[in-house]
This record gives C-alpha cells, sequence and structure tokens, in this order.
C-alpha cells in the first residue's frame, strides 16, 4: 500500500523563510564568552608569560612617566655634564653631549615600541586579508596568490628593509614612516600564509557547509564563522611580529640605516654606546641592550604563552 508524502513534516519550515531571515537566525558558530575566560584563566596561571606581560607594561609606563621625572629633554645638551656616571641626578649617567640617558633611553623605548606596534598592525591587516581572500577564493586564483607570496617571502627579510631604507632614505637617515613601510613589504607574508592555510582547514567544516547551502557569501562565511576562529593563531603571531620588528629596527639604526640622532631609538643609543667600550664606558651600551633583551624576551614568552592557553589539548 503506498503511502501518502506529508511533504511538511519531511522539510523544516526554516529552509522556506526568506535567505536574510534565514541567515540572521542561523547559529555562528564562534568562540564564545566562557571559552576567553577559559583562555585568560590559564594564561594567568603561567607565570613566565605573566612576568613577560607585566614587563612590557612596566616598560610602556616608563617611557611616558620617566620624562616627566627627570623633566628633562631628550635633545638637550649640556657639554659640561658629558659621560657623567649614573647617579641620583642622573639615573643611567649622560652621553657624550651630555644629554641625560634615563630621559633618552625611555623615549627609545617609545620608539622601538611604536615601530613594532605598527609594523605587526599592518602585517595583521594586509595578512589576514590576502590570506583569507587566497583561502576563499578558487583553486587559479589562490596559486597565483600564493606564488607570489612566496616569490616575495623567497628574498631575504632583511635585505628588503635595507634596500627599501636606502631608496626611501633622505640625507638625514630613515624616517619611522621608511622603517614601518620597509618592514611591511615582506613582514605580512608568514601571516598571509598562516591565515590561508587556517581558512583552507575551517571552510570544510559543518558550520561553514551549512551556512553556504543556506545561500551566504564567501565573505559572510570568511566575516562571521572563519576568521573569528583563528583569532587565537593571529594573536601568536602578532605577539611575535612585534620583537621581529624592534629587532629589525635596531639592527638597521645600529648600522646607520635606521633613526638618525637626535632620535633616541634603541638602535640608535646602542650604536653610540659602542662606540665608547674602548675608553671603560660601558653603560652607555649596557641600558638600552638591556632594553631590548627585556622587550624582546617578554614578548616571546607571552607569545608561548598564548599559544599554550589557546591550545584546546590543554583545556580541561
Amino acid at each position: 500500500m503506498d503511502r501518502e508524502y506529508n511533504m511538511n513534516s519531511t522539510i523544516p519550515s526554516e529552509l522556506f523563510q526568506p535567505a536574510n531571515r534565514r541567515r540572521d537566525s542561523e547559529k555562528i558558530t564562534r568562540p564564545t564568552i566562557g571559552y576567553w575566560k577559559d583562555v585568560f584563566r590559564r594564561l594567568r596561571q603561567n607565570k613566565l608569560a605573566m612576568t613577560g606581560l607585566v614587563v612590557i607594561v612596566l616598560l610602556i609606563v616608563m617611557s611616558f612617566v620617566g620624562p616627566l621625572i627627570t623633566g628633562m629633554d631628550y635633545a638637550v645638551q649640556n657639554l659640561a655634564d658629558k659621560n657623567l656616571r649614573p647617579s641620583g641626578a642622573h639615573l643611567f649617567g649622560t652621553d657624550t653631549l651630555g644629554r641625560d640617558l634615563f630621559t633618552r633611553v625611555c623615549y627609545g623605548i617609545r620608539y622601538s615600541l611604536l615601530i613594532g606596534i605598527l609594523a605587526a598592525a599592518f602585517d595583521l591587516i594586509i595578512g589576514v586579508v590576502y590570506g583569507g581572500i587566497a583561502g576563499m577564493a578558487g583553486s587559479k586564483l589562490d596559486t597565483l596568490m600564493m606564488r607570489i607570496a612566496e616569490i616575495i617571502y623567497a628574498i631575504p627579510y632583511m635585505l628588503i628593509v635595507i634596500l627599501m631604507s636606502v631608496m626611501f632614505s633622505s640625507q638625514q637617515g630613515a624616517s619611522l614612516f621608511t622603517l614601518v613601510l620597509a618592514m611591511c613589504i615582506t613582514g605580512w607574508v608568514p601571516m598571509a600564509i598562516m591565515v590561508r592555510g587556517q581558512v583552507l582547514q575551517l571552510r570544510e567544516n559543518e558550520y561553514a557547509l551549512a551556512s553556504r547551502s543556506l545561500g551566504a557569501g564567501n565573505g559572510y562565511i570568511l566575516k562571521k564563522h572563519i576568521i573569528p576562529n583563528t583569532l587565537g593563531p593571529i594573536l601568536i603571531n602578532v605577539t611575535l611580529t612585534v620583537p621581529r620588528a624592534i629587532f629589525s629596527e635596531a639592527t638597521l639604526s645600529f648600522m646607520g640605516l635606521g633613526l638618525q640622532p637626535p632620535q633616541p631609538s634603541l638602535g640608535v643609543l646602542t650604536n653610540d654606546g659602542l662606540q665608547l667600550m674602548s675608553i671603560g664606558i660601558f653603560y652607555q651600551l649596557l641600558f638600552p641592550a638591556l632594553c631590548i633583551s627585556l622587550i624582546m624576551f617578554s614578548f616571546n614568552v607571552l607569545g608561548d604563552g598564548l599559544r599554550d592557553a589557546l591550545d584546546p589539548r590543554l583545556r580541561k
């Protein structure tokens, strides 16, 4: 006996709704508030990562509060007080032109952190957009975009940075914008490769396929589903990009291709201090080199702590 087929009992009524209503009512799969609370809880339990975070905060506060405490300008010269050793009047001593070294180190931390954060921000924006488009595009466009990225990535990073610094530098040396632009020429490629790999993996998940079957486009799926689920690797990559940019700035300034005096970046201060080591004045090199080491150590251990906190295998 034939049994009457009841169409309404087998097909969900939501499928007969307009596409916009179905898209709005769709449950979006993304990391929840509870997930991020659990991540921050596990990050707080990592003493080494929290130590790095505290050091970063203290250095940022020092870069802004230090010059206010001393009341001195980083460019004001006083030749009568040149090469003074650390004392109560000058916490880090003075340089060869009588400028307060503590004030200059504070401004150097500010310049270096600004360059690192700007470079990381540009790498984040360009890398996420480029990698997201490559991952969601078809095979031909994806192949073309990744071949371009691989060609750029094959060129030595420091070589491009040095060439760009020389090309865009004036006779007074490179500006802050020139340094950030030079670092962004190739710095975005690792972020783009990482995001593209995450997109290729996540776009085949059930929630992405369900959203596509309900009429959602690639842009909607990328924005609402895939990018929120890649925030963990993106944050880790950003925390590792900042110290790399700071080290590149210090290297270029040390070679004379970065910021030029009287702009007191940590690389400039290190280069100035090295020239006085032969006559026994070591403190002018010690303090800026120590700050560079603290910044790189802090960001690296913070990135490792974020990676452990975001690892789903460590969740209970």
